[in-house]
């Protein structure tokens, strides 16, 4: 269609100002660049050399072999060394009336091809522009193609950034001198070439070839103008859609129907919906009437801005001017109301809708399943999904991604992971948030298994997961034992692009220490120092927790230095490690001597170091120690915790120190520290080693008033005091104790008993009480057998001894030490006996 200029000479701008003028809807144009009527003074075209000066009978060739209807090869073979790029340049800008353009086509093609011979852009322009004189539209669109891409031999005078604007400007010059409707098509050709074939360049090349046409008085079609107006808006490339539609009312064009909608949707996308209301208002006095897009375009900007009362206005407005609602209207007015909540006008739209005979499509479905779910609804969300599959609509996966949404909102896990499984075995898109909901609850549920495998379907559609829940999953299956799918993960996550950041290596790394799997944990650091990553304190303190457990302190020492080397400051975790590491492998001097190293660089010991050195010294019987510490402790006015009373505690019983040990326990008390089951147990336990066993049992009964539940350990220490005294009748009488309580006897309660027996010379006993513990499913070890074989030594029953150690053999249970010197011990009492007898 051909653009419609007004006649005055002076432009009219076909938006009036709103806000402001549209001349100012963006700030690209400045008053320099107003188009007017074409100048009269602007020099008509000129050759780049005076065709008068050229050879006469050169001229005369290049239009002999351009003119004919068929190309003379061999003439242009003569011609062709004659002639230099601007000669020939010059020479068909002269003979150009007379070319006839399938000849020159194939002209140019022979001769660059054959001849090697490169011609002048502007050559090339000068060709384009006769095809699309000559109605040849598919071979001029394939050369300007061929052109931009350089695929052809051409000499350019820019770069290829530029290149656009010099084909743009030679166009544009040949078209000052051209009629009116070849440069319309000439304008059409590039602007279409350059939103359509070269659109992944972006769009600015088409808006600038656009925009050069336009400051000269050229314009494209009504309809091409369009399209790239639509290609903008919908690249959501609005600000240069507004530069376009400047210069459109600069250049006093008048818009048809479909130009304006396309501006009124890209003025709603640009929440800019008082200019739309203002360009429909000036379409409407201009004549233009709005269509059902327009209406459309407008309602859908209206409701995503939440005015919906002008939306309403507008449909009454359509209906009014006898413009019939769509499906996209009403969808476009459920789609609003939902967002608001205002779930039962929605459903009156459904209701008025379904009377205009519209049957609600998925998308009508999909956004009331939506809506309910993010209102938390999902029982209503549920009817609208068997109402839409009852009338042949089968939920997609924008329905099914609500949908878990929706049980998430509602705490239906189990079935959001459900829908997640089918979504999978569907092959349908997922959205990261539905993989991460359902994650995430699995992580909460420790079903660190069933999570990883919702993560590797992530990684197969390029779903980055979250860092935080990548954290908790691979710190979670460490936990779990599952160090070698944490570790596999970790490097399928490097494969996939996504790095894991420090704080999630960081996590890993830790498991794997915990877990004393150093191996893992150096392979692992080797590859995050291979990708540039700097260890943190955190990862220092880590790799000294791992060495430390392994019982390799002095690795630990090697990471503290190494760690001061690189300017980070070891803390007082740091300092707690390599304490406990050092206790831990009995080095009390060197743990001591860390202690003073620590306090003079001015760190200030925490409760936690209190405590570590308090149970190192009472582990090591060094109670006094450990006493001064805690009297220390007391004097820094720390707050104390159960843990430090109950080392000390601990140590009190096991030295038969009752009367300090409860002395604790009451202080504990007045310092509002709550006592624990490990308090206690460390009490009975105490009480039961100096024969005070009633005493110790009395205590559950105190346990009880004070709310806390004996645990199995308790119970445990006050049948070792029965075992002790050999009131094995009492044991009974405590396990049926435990029984009431749903407390089971657990593999220390029956070895205590086995051992209380044997003690006794009743190995029968002793043994039903081992096959007992087999059928329970608890797993025996060496300690517990070698009780039994102690016992049954003891008595003579050295056969029965050779048949537990086969036992022992068959259940894969290591003969140690203690049991070698048990059965000789039993084989030299027997011979022993034997010659005495």
């Amino acid at each position: 269609m051909d653009l419609i200029r007004l006649t005055n000479t002076k432009p009219i701008f076909i938006y009036s100002p709103i806000i402001r003028p549209l001349t100012c809807v963006t700030t690209t144009l400045q008053k320099q660049n107003q188009i007017h009527p074409q100048d009269p003074t602007s020099p008509v075209l000129q050759p780049q050399t005076n065709p008068q000066a050229l050879n006469e009978s050169l001229l005369k060739r290049v239009s002999s072999i351009l003119s004919n209807p068929s190309l003379d090869c061999a003439k242009c073979k003569e011609l062709v060394p004659h002639l230099s790029p601007q000669e020939f340049d010059c020479c068909f800008l002269a003979v150009k009336s007379n070319v006839n353009p399938k000849t020159a086509l194939n002209f140019f093609h022979f001769v660059s091809e054959t001849c090697n011979f490169r011609f002048t852009a502007r050559s090339y322009c000068l060709l384009i522009r006769l095809l699309v004189g000559n109605d040849l539209l598919s071979p001029a669109r394939l050369l300007l193609i061929r052109l931009i891409d350089g695929k052809v031999p051409v000499l350019y005078a820019s770069n290829f950034m530029s290149r656009h604007i010099e084909i743009a400007q030679i166009m544009a010059d040949l078209n000052l001198v051209s009629e009116s409707v070849i440069q319309v098509k000439i304008s059409d050709l590039l602007v279409h070439v350059y939103s359509t074939q070269f659109k992944h360049l972006g769009f600015g090349f088409a808006v600038d070839v656009f925009s050069l046409f336009a400051k000269k008085g050229l314009f494209p079609s009504l309809k091409t103008c369009t399209v790239l107006l639509s290609s903008l808006v919908r690249a959501n490339e609005l600000k240069k859609s507004f530069e376009v539609y400047d210069f459109l009312c600069l250049g006093g064009i008048i818009p048809d129907v479909h130009l304006f909608s396309t501006m009124i949707n890209a003025f709603c996308k640009g929440r800019r919906e008082g200019d739309a209301i203002g360009l429909f208002s000036k379409m409407e006095k201009l004549g233009v009437a709005p269509n059902v897009v327009t209406y459309n375009n407008i309602i859908h900007g209206l409701c995503k801005s939440g005015r919906l009362d002008e939306a309403y206005r507008f449909k009454e407005k359509m209906v009014k001017e006898k413009v019939s609602p769509s499906l996209i209207t009403y969808s476009v007015l459920i789609n609003g109301l939902i967002k608001l909540e205002k779930i039962d006008d929605a459903n009156r739209v459904l209701k008025e809708m379904s009377e205009f005979g519209f049957v609600p499509n998925e998308v009508v479905y999909n956004t009331l399943i939506d809506g309910y779910c993010k209102m938390g609804n999902i029982s209503e969300a549920l009817k609208i999904r068997d109402d839409m599959i009852s009338k042949g609509i089968f939920p997609n996966s924008v329905t099914l991604n609500s949908l878990i949404q929706g049980f998430c909102k509602s705490d239906q896990m189990g079935h959001a992971e459900n829908v997640l499984e089918e979504m999978i075995s569907r092959g349908l898109p997922i959205n990261q948030g539905s993989f991460t909901s359902v994650i995430n609850w699995l992580c909460l549920k420790f079903r660190f298994v069933s999570a990883l495998h919702f993560i590797r379907e992530m990684l197969l559609r390029n779903l980055r997961p979250n860092d935080g829940l990548l954290t908790t999953l691979l710190s979670g299956l460490c936990k779990a034992g599952k160090q070698s799918e944490a570790v596999e993960l970790w490097f399928r996550l490097l494969e996939k692009g996504f790095v894991p950041n420090m704080v999630t290596s960081n996590a890993l790394i830790h498991g794997l220490c915990e877990a004393g799997n150093m191996h893992e944990a150096v392979k692992l650091l080797r590859q995050i120092l291979e990708r540039g990553f700097e260890f943190d304190r955190i990862t220092y303190n880590t790799l000294i927790l791992g060495c430390c457990k392994e019982g390799k302190a002095e690795e630990g020492f090697k990471l503290k230095e190494e760690m001061a080397m690189k300017g980070i400051h070891p803390d007082m975790y740091t300092y707690n490690l390599l304490l406990h590491g050092l206790f831990n492998m009995d080095k009390i001097e060197e743990a001591g001597r860390l202690w003073d190293e620590c306090k003079r660089s001015g760190h200030v010991p925490n409760v936690y170091t209190y405590g570590v050195m308090i149970d190192g010294y009472c582990k090591a019987d060094k109670l006094e120690e450990g006493e001064n510490l805690f009297n220390e402790l007391i004097s820094k006015k720390l707050e104390l915790n159960s843990v430090v009373y109950n080392t000390l505690i601990s140590a009190y019983c096991k030295n038969g120190n009752m009367i300090a040990a409860f002395r604790l326990r009451d202080d504990m008390r007045s310092r509002g520290v709550p006592l624990s089951c490990a308090t206690y147990s460390s009490l009975m336990h105490g009480l039961g080693n100096i024969g005070l066993v009633n005493d110790a049992k009395h205590l559950l009964d105190e346990m009880r008033n004070e709310g806390l539940l004996p645990n199995v350990v308790c119970y445990t220490a006050v049948i070792g005091g029965y075992c002790k005294l050999g009131q094995m009748n009492k044991v009974n009488d405590v396990l049926e104790e435990m029984s009431l309580h749903n407390i089971h006897p657990n593999k220390f309660t029956y070895t205590i008993m086995i051992d209380g027996f044997c003690k006794l010379g009743k190995t029968e006993e002793a043994a039903k009480l081992l096959n007992e513990m087999t059928e329970k499913g608890i797993v025996l070890d060496a300690v517990t057998y070698n009780v039994l074989t102690n016992g049954l030594c003891k008595v003579g029953k050295v056969e029965e001894t050779f048949k537990v150690c086969d036992e022992m053999s068959s259940r894969a249970v290591c003969l140690d030490e203690i049991t070698y010197t048990t059965l000789i011990d039993g084989c030299h009492q027997q011979s022993t006996a034997t010659n005495q007898e």
